[in-house]
């Protein structure tokens, strides 16, 4: 046990040095990338990945019992006691911004900036097809970005982000890594983000209904929903709450029995 707990003391050290050097490499040799904040000053904080446990549950119906059962798959799956919440190359590049934007103290104008920049992506194809696309050189991605960033006023950190991962190839990633800091700035508010999957939309009492139990399993923490409408799985709910996730859909369900039944069969 000490041994393994060593060796991840050191994988997660040479990760720090790697994080740490990519963004002084960058700012050195990219003129656009000169911020201060990106020369030297800070280690990135470590972030251990996990693989996330998938806990199947069918369900009657979507509140027949939903909330109460809801409440104990999570606090079986130890939601409140999940230290990971980001992982990957998408975690890796939003904790080394957030432990950036920390240093600087700039956590939520970063978060802010990002936002808008998200929303860029969502709002024009155009700029979703730079960001996507492998067919655009680098040059060609920071040359574009230069006036998207310009136009919608997103300078600073932020900034000189989105042009670092562009020069690193990487950005195709940035919507998850914009997604990635939002759960790292978010948790260090107290604040969890809940991914929720039903098949029709929910009224506002069951959002309600809801958050109540994901507050109460997350150990009274605030809870942000991202509300999303699936009709292929039937009923139920899927949520994912940090690194955990629970599939209560009936498609799930009924892909359980009909698999039991050929084994029978």
């Amino acid at each position: 046990m000490l041994a393994a707990a060593g060796s991840r003391r050191h994988a997660t050290a040479h990760l720090d040095k790697a994080m740490l050097a990519f963004a002084v490499g960058c700012a050195c040799k990219t003129p656009m990338l000169g911020n201060p904040a990106f020369r030297a000053g800070s280690a990135t904080r470590s972030v251990l990945s996990t693989e996330s446990s998938r806990i199947s549950e069918g369900s009657r119906s979507l509140w027949a019992g939903g909330a109460a059962k809801l409440k104990g798959l999570l606090k079986v799956a130890s939601v409140a006691e999940e230290d990971t919440i980001v992982s990957g190359v998408a975690g890796r590049y939003a904790s080394a911004l957030f432990s950036l934007a920390q240093d600087q103290r700039e956590g939520e104008a970063v978060a802010d900036a990002l936002a808008r920049f998200d929303a860029l992506i969502t709002e024009s194809p155009d700029l979703e097809r730079l960001v996507r696309s492998p067919i655009f050189s680098a040059a060609d991605q920071l040359k574009a970005l230069d006036a998207v960033l310009a136009q919608a006023v997103i300078s600073g950190v932020a900034a000189n982000f989105i042009r670092l991962v562009a020069t690193k190839r990487r950005l195709f990633y940035i919507r998850e890594m914009i997604a990635d800091y939002r759960k790292l700035y978010e948790a260090s508010r107290g604040v969890t983000r809940a991914e929720v999957t039903s098949a029709t939309a929910l009224t506002d009492a069951n959002v309600a209904s809801l958050k109540d139990s994901l507050r109460a399993a997350s150990g009274g923490r605030e809870i942000n929903l991202d509300m999303k409408v699936d009709p292929s799985i039937i009923g139920g709910l899927i949520v994912k709450l940090g690194s955990r996730m629970v599939d209560g859909s009936l498609k799930t369900k009924l892909n359980a029995i009909r698999l039991a039944m050929k084994e029978v069969g």
